[in-house]
């Protein structure tokens, strides 16, 4: 069965499309994918551009205390739209809706530094003798969360590796709109891939 058949075709019975991950992962550069390709994106946009995220952070304030929200019946606002959840938050999400989710992948020393980063602009304290015992905690979240959607009906998920999707923009884009199964624009999507963003390399690639 396809997703249309699985999730339905009206818009009251669409899916909520979410981009997920660990923050820092490149959340908001699928974000700007699915804009620039033509998905309507379910943000406030009270969380401005800024150095960290030059192109803006395609962010909804209310995501950030959905575990304090008894009611979350707002998310049937973003039914056939786009909303960011970082990946700590996805089991919050109401089984009233059904949803598709990008999961976006990265190179955890990436994810790690480019949080460094963020926090030292801030001028808040960085240990970097941390940084190990952040990258098990992590693995241990992502293995847990992964398992979880295995076993949740109400996700389908792709999953992307967010070195990947800069490497091959197009390719990526049109695996994007293959699995959403909508009429998505892949050259303007890929045109959002601004690979002078990637700012944080790993020595070596993985698709951790």
């Amino acid at each position: 069965m396809n997703i249309r058949g699985l999730f339905g075709k009206d818009k009251q019975d669409q899916p909520v499309i979410v981009v997920s991950g660990l923050p820092r992962s490149g959340t908001s550069m699928v974000m700007r994918m699915l804009d620039a390709g033509g998905v309507q994106i379910f943000t406030d946009s009270v969380r401005r551009a800024d150095e960290d995220n030059p192109r803006g952070y395609f962010e909804l304030e209310r995501v950030k205390n959905l575990e304090k929200q008894p009611d979350k019946g707002w998310l049937k606002d973003a039914r056939g739209k786009a909303i960011k959840v970082v990946s700590p938050l996805l089991p919050e999400l109401p089984s009233e809706n059904t949803y598709l989710l990008l999961f976006i992948n990265r190179n955890l020393h990436e994810v790690i530094a480019s949080q460094n980063k963020m926090l030292a602009r801030r001028g808040e304290k960085v240990d970097p003798a941390s940084d190990e015992r952040m990258r098990g905690l992590f693995e241990k979240h992502l293995g847990k969360t992964k398992t979880w959607l295995k076993g949740n009906a109400h996700f389908k998920v792709l999953e992307l590796v967010y070195s990947q999707v800069v490497a091959d923009p197009v390719g990526e884009a049109r695996r994007i709109r293959q699995f959403l199964e909508r009429e998505l624009d892949v050259s303007k999507m890929a045109g959002a891939v601004e690979e002078p963003l990637y700012r944080n390399r790993a020595k070596v690639e993985t698709n951790s």
